[in-house]
């Protein structure tokens, strides 16, 4: 049954025809009883004809709306004209009134209605249906009008209605598409933000490693002592590199809280002294100074502040030469975090810092514009007068609230 209902939706032509042989049928069988009293009647073969021609009109109704209507104009018209009386085939005349205004162009919706409301005053002028005065007359008149208004009217509410469901299918449509773009756009920021997270602890960490064991290397032989103090830096810094990188890599599975997992918590500017140990440690000597009150900050600028001063460090490590010292100063102001990172090396390649890096090896100068993008700072990375390179941010405090 409802193959047979799907089938007749996508063919409504047949479903219309269907009934145009109906509507057929039971004009010509309403003919044949009447030819008997055809003079009273009208012109019963007229009648028959139009009946055919409206049958079409049925028939084609929602292939052809507009044409469709002019033909049954035409048909009323030679009817009056024929005298061909008012038969069960007229029916067709709603039906294409109904049809023009709820599927048909604007001015086909409108021909119907004039068209229709006009058909009851010219069938009471050619066949008057009722003796008696001339208010007798408008009464008959204005009942058949009646049927043509309310198929009209249905006909527009249908209109109505399907244009309202579409706007509503539209709007759905686009909010579903600005959705999946939004979810687009943050499946991209969550990207970028672990690829900087994991590059600055892949960068710092593991340059940290390769000092230590060059070290080690040469220190093997002369002093064993140190060349196992160097080995147990490597040690530390590739667990605590491994624990950062379960802590990121845990994001990207869902429903991971096995217990017994190794996280870590995020870092913050009180680690920046624990880092900047770890830096002396390795071999690169370094100045720290902290200027102001220090106080809670927001977890997302925190974490900036000691994303940055790491990859600096690091950056000094791989560029700054065998003899670079490096100072690091944090300064808190009323309205942010001041950060100063300078080293006295020989300095970075000039295109590692020129828009970003031109030659596609700063990444973490990139990542440094990124985060502080994010938190809404200012960056300033470039060579220091004197020799070396600077790197200088400002990281705003919005109020709480």
């Amino acid at each position: 049954m409802q193959r047979l209902y799907d089938f007749l939706r996508r063919h409504p032509t047949w479903v219309d025809g269907f009934w145009a042989v109906i509507l057929f049928g039971i004009t010509v069988a309403s003919a044949v009883a009447m030819d008997g009293a055809a003079t009273s009647h009208g012109n019963v073969g007229a009648a028959v004809a139009f009946a055919a021609v409206l049958s079409v009109v049925i028939a084609l109704r929602r292939r052809m709306p507009e044409k469709m209507l002019v033909l049954a104009m035409v048909a009323g018209l030679g009817q009056v004209v024929l005298d061909a009386r008012v038969n069960p085939s007229d029916f067709a005349l709603l039906v294409i009134v109904y049809t023009c205004a709820a599927t048909g162009a604007r001015w086909a919706s409108r021909l119907a209605l004039a068209a229709g409301l006009c058909a009851a005053p010219l069938s009471e002028l050619r066949w008057p249906s009722a003796e008696g005065g001339g208010f007798a007359h408008f009464a008959v008149t204005i009942f058949q009008m009646v049927p043509f208004a309310l198929a009209w009217v249905l006909g527009d509410s249908l209109r109505t209605r399907r244009a309202y469901l579409a706007q509503l299918e539209e709007r759905a449509n686009r909010l579903e598409k600005e959705r999946e773009a939004q979810s687009k756009v943050a499946v991209a920021a969550e990207r970028a933000r672990i690829a900087r997270e994991l590059h600055d602890v892949v960068a710092h960490n593991v340059s940290v490693m390769v000092v230590q064991a060059d070290g080690a290397a040469y220190v093997l032989d002369q002093a064993p002592d140190q060349a196992r103090k160097a080995l147990e830096t490597i040690s530390g810094t590739g667990r605590q590199a491994l624990a950062e990188m379960r802590r990121l890599l845990g994001v990207l599975r869902t429903g991971e809280h096995e217990e017994g997992g190794e996280y870590v918590p995020q870092p913050d500017v009180e680690q920046i002294e624990d880092l900047v140990e770890q830096v002396r440690t390795s071999g690169l000597p370094v100045d720290f100074k902290v200027e102001g009150t220090p106080r809670p900050l927001p977890s997302g600028v925190e974490l900036t502040a000691y994303r940055i001063v790491q990859e600096a460090l690091t950056n000094t490590r791989k560029h700054g030469g065998p003899n670079a010292g490096a100072s690091v100063r944090l300064v808190y102001f009323d309205d942010g975090l001041g950060l100063l990172v300078e080293d006295d090396g020989k300095g970075a390649p000039h295109e590692l810092y020129e828009d970003g890096g031109a030659d596609g090896r700063g990444h973490g100068l990139i990542g440094m514009r990124e985060r502080i993008g994010m938190v809404g700072g200012t960056l300033d990375a470039g060579p220091r007068p004197g020799g070396g390179f600077r790197i200088s941010a400002l990281l705003p405090l919005k109020p709480a609230h």
